[in-house]
């Protein structure tokens, strides 16, 4: 296992420099440290849902690349917070690990949400599980076929959302504020599947979600997708305008896609796995040598498609930028986000 270790560490060297002596040390006593250690890994949820899945499916493979045993922890609460801040809190010994709310954190911090006691960008990324695309979704029944017809027929557009602050809201919010939009976001249901109801019923007029929530409707016809935030599409939202291509359109381009920019990073920090601040630089080399390749395994890759999870890798030095990215915010544009998460626009 180390010689493995080794030389897929070595094939990762910038430029293709080879390892120092001292390096190859720092990498070998990385490996003895965790070959039959215990590995903490914190899921801010109940056992069941998608955290706990992905992290269970994960465990194994993390397992077979750090020689370490993982135990599973959940540790519901504050909508993800109470996890996710024991996890920064935790011991920096590089035992303590575990997977996050990306958006949900960010969020949570730029509105200085009571209890947010971390720094998002100050996690020390593993790496990326998954991101799930930003959709904007109408009822197939609708006569709304794109972007354009709600937009031109006249009519205040009625948007549906859960809570107040989150992702369906914001989305909403900060999309209609960028294009100025003629619509009415109404909010308060319970789940985004009591709002895609709710669209079958001709009560609102769309929803903002992710992909992955919105593929059912979606397979079975009841709902079609008029608008999303990739930049690259691909799947079913290929011929479809993205925000991008929007703003591209708009009388601001360059300021409107600033700001875009930034709610892109809301979805694209998505579910990472992260260690507390300060774990020694070869223990966290190691941790993310280890995710990168349990998360590429293929037996992992194929277990992952047979229960229909999605997986969309980022390293972690990757993730960590996009973290950075998603709070490192200039004023105006904090003020917007805040304004989009406190209810406030």
């Amino acid at each position: 296992m180390r010689r493995t270790f080794l030389k897929g560490l070595a094939a990762s060297v910038v430029a293709g420099a080879s390892l120092s002596a001292g390096s190859m040390a720092f990498a070998q006593d990385a490996a003895a440290f965790y070959k039959d250690n215990v590995i903490k890994w914190i899921v801010p949820y109940k056992p069941g849902g998608g955290y706990d899945e992905y992290s269970r499916l994960l465990a194994p493979y993390m397992e077979k690349y750090t020689g370490a045993r993982v135990d599973i922890v959940n540790m519901p609460g504050s909508g993800g917070m109470k996890g996710a801040v024991e996890i920064f809190n935790s011991p920096a010994d590089g035992l303590n690990i575990g997977i996050i709310n990306g958006s949900a954190m960010v969020t949570n911090e730029l509105a200085e949400i009571e209890g947010a006691n971390y720094k998002v960008a100050d996690y020390n990324y593993l790496g990326r599980i998954v991101a799930d695309a930003r959709v904007m979704v109408v009822a197939a029944n609708s006569g709304i076929d794109s972007y354009e017809d709600l937009m031109s027929d006249g009519e205040t557009a009625v948007i549906g959302a859960t809570g107040l602050g989150g992702s369906t809201y914001v989305d909403a919010v900060i999309v209609g504020d960028v294009f100025g939009m003629d619509q009415n976001v109404v909010h308060g249901f319970n789940s985004s599947g009591d709002i895609r109801t709710a669209m079958l019923r001709g009560d609102v007029d769309g929803m903002w979600g992710s992909l992955g929530s919105a593929m059912k409707g979606i397979e079975s016809g009841d709902h079609q997708v008029i608008l999303h935030g990739e930049r690259e599409a691909t799947g079913v939202l290929e011929g479809i305008p993205s925000v991008f291509d929007i703003a591209a359109q708009s009388d601001d381009p360059a300021g409107n896609a600033k700001i875009l920019t930034s709610w892109e990073g809301l979805s694209a920090v998505g579910r990472p796995v992260a260690a507390p601040p300060g774990v020694p630089a070869d223990r966290l080399a190691f941790l993310r040598d280890a995710f990168a390749k349990a998360i590429n395994d293929p037996e992992l890759v194929a277990k992952a498609e047979e229960s229909g999870r999605d997986l969309s890798f980022a390293d972690g030095a990757r993730t960590g930028e996009i973290a950075k990215a998603a709070t490192d915010l200039d004023d105006a544009t904090r003020k917007l986000f805040v304004a989009a998460i406190r209810g406030e626009l």
